[in-house]
């Protein structure tokens, strides 16, 4: 990857108009000070037009043309529409800020990967960007002498009572927890405990799911995922076991989604400007998708 070091703002392109790119996303980029928000394509060119003017930017009717007036491109779309887009955006020189996960199929994934070998990627896994959870994850990175752990992620965006945002999203509902937090509970577990060499999965009940890796340091772990759960059962949870005794994650949120956003924007900028590759590239990423395609096949 080449470095490049930038006289004036980076300037981004923000793909999707939903949910997440008018709470998130966009005002983190509007307001980012290294960053100058060019424009915002959407599937429907009225919710681009309307997100546009909100955040005193235009809308783009072609996103090739978005593309090509930018120097990188956000991504806030569903998965398997984000991929190709972001190749096509990496083929053009274009650095990359994507959400989890960056692809529901290895093929995808892997393709995505190698457009993108050239420049700057960030994958936002949410975690490892919290001000509250981020250190707390480096700081478990730097032992060798795990012996067990879990990351359980229960949520309960489709309980009936229910007032999430994302219960709308019609790829969370198809694809279910395992693709949707997943890729948030091993973005804890692989860089504490090493790659997966091994996944066994049981279904629960509704899209929940159990999953037991081992990984390739010899530890095993295991988590529980699940967007069906009655609400107070809801949580995000993870403990680690080792030879020093147990650790738990600490407060999850920190100051919420925005402000971690806006770390995940500063990580994309000094890999920009380093042409050091972040560990939450799209590499990464893809490597993710590999964990979750075999867990969906264990779970078979």
């Amino acid at each position: 990857m080449t470095s490049h070091t930038p006289a004036a703002p980076v300037r981004f392109g923000l793909l999707g108009t939903g949910p997440w790119a008018q709470r998130v996303h966009g005002p983190a980029l509007a307001a980012h000070p290294g960053t100058e928000l060019v424009g915002v394509w959407g599937r429907r060119p009225e919710a681009a037009g309307e997100l546009a003017k909100e955040l005193s930017t235009q809308a783009y009717d072609d996103v090739d043309a978005l593309i090509a007036d930018v120097d990188a491109i956000a991504v806030a779309l569903p998965p398997d529409i984000q991929a190709p887009l972001a190749v096509r955006a990496a083929r053009a020189g274009r650095h990359l800020l994507l959400d989890k996960p960056v692809a529901t199929t290895v093929d995808g994934a892997r393709e995505l990967a190698e457009a993108a070998s050239e420049v700057a990627s960030v994958v936002f896994f949410t975690l490892r960007f919290s001000a509250a959870a981020a250190p707390w994850i480096d700081e478990q990175t730097g032992r060798d002498d795990w012996y067990t752990g879990r990351v359980d992620w229960i949520g309960s965006i489709y309980a009936p009572d229910a007032q999430s945002p994302s219960a709308d999203s019609p790829w969370r509902r198809e694809r279910g927890a395992l693709w949707d937090v997943g890729p948030h509970a091993l973005s804890v577990l692989l860089p504490v405990f090493g790659d997966v060499s091994e996944v066994t999965g049981l279904r629960g009940q509704l899209d929940t799911v159990h999953l037991a890796l081992r990984h390739a340091s010899g530890a095993t772990s295991t988590t529980t995922l699940s967007l069906t759960a009655p609400e107070q059962a809801s949580a995000v949870t993870a403990e680690l076991r080792g030879a020093h005794g147990i650790t738990e994650l600490p407060e999850v949120w920190g100051d919420g989604p925005l402000a971690s956003y806006g770390t995940a924007i500063d990580a994309l900028l000094e890999a920009v400007r380093t042409g050091e590759p972040h560990p939450c590239d799209v590499r990464f990423g893809a490597r993710v998708t590999e964990i979750l395609a075999q867990a969906e096949a264990a779970l078979r």
